[in-house]
């Protein structure tokens, strides 16, 4: 069992890292502004499951074998940079194309915010040296080690997919205000492509955690 007050230190450090500005809360805020609520929403609950992924892939120590050996930490991490930056190129290139609107009556693109939600961040290897390096200060190796490593996880992950949520509405009431202006539409989408390609060369930039 996991002693009470580890896990409400836990919680309390869970949480600051969840509404800490980072890499998943730019991701989820470009896609917003790039595409719309309904994408950002589906952004969210792909990065989500992406991260039960790692909380998974930890759980059963395959995370541990993909960072101690450096072929597989730089392959997993120039995939998931190279996606990153695809998907910036994309909306870049998109950005001066009719922009589905909620009042046009075009459909929103939510499976394509969730898949690739769930691609960058299952293909994220610091994702997974994040829960190796911080879930296991707070497991009581005296217990289910694997079991207390799912839940502490998965906790984390819907504090940080209730974050993203939160930031996926902001962005949208941003986007929404400028629904009259195409050419600020424009520019908020050519920014949030770069802002996905700056993502994606920071990811190949990361180094693997030292053993």
């Amino acid at each position: 069992m996991i002693d009470l007050a580890a896990f409400l230190l836990f919680l309390g450090a869970a949480l600051v890292i969840a509404i800490t500005p980072g890499p998943g809360i730019m991701f989820v805020a470009a896609r917003t502004l790039a595409g719309g609520r309904a994408e950002g929403l589906g952004c969210t609950l792909g990065t989500g499951l992406g991260g039960l992924v790692h909380v998974a892939a930890g759980a059963a120590g395959v995370s541990a074998l993909v960072l101690a050996s450096a072929e597989a930490f730089t392959l997993l991490k120039i995939a998931g940079a190279l996606y990153l930056v695809w998907i910036g190129i994309r909306t870049w290139r998109e950005a001066g194309t009719v922009v589905p609107l909620p009042q046009a009556g075009l459909a929103p693109r939510p499976r394509s915010g969730f898949r690739d939600g769930i691609v960058v961040e299952a293909l994220n290897p610091k994702t997974a040296a994040f829960f190796l390096a911080f879930i296991p200060q707070f497991v009581d190796p005296a217990g289910a080690v694997a079991a207390q490593f799912v839940l502490l996880g998965t906790i984390s992950v819907v504090l940080n997919t209730a974050v993203d949520a939160l930031v996926v509405v902001w962005a949208a009431r941003v986007r929404d205000g400028a629904a009259r202006r195409p050419g600020l539409i424009r520019r908020l989408r050519q920014a949030s492509g770069g802002a996905m390609v700056a993502l994606g060369l920071a990811l190949a930039a990361a180094r693997r955690p030292a053993s």
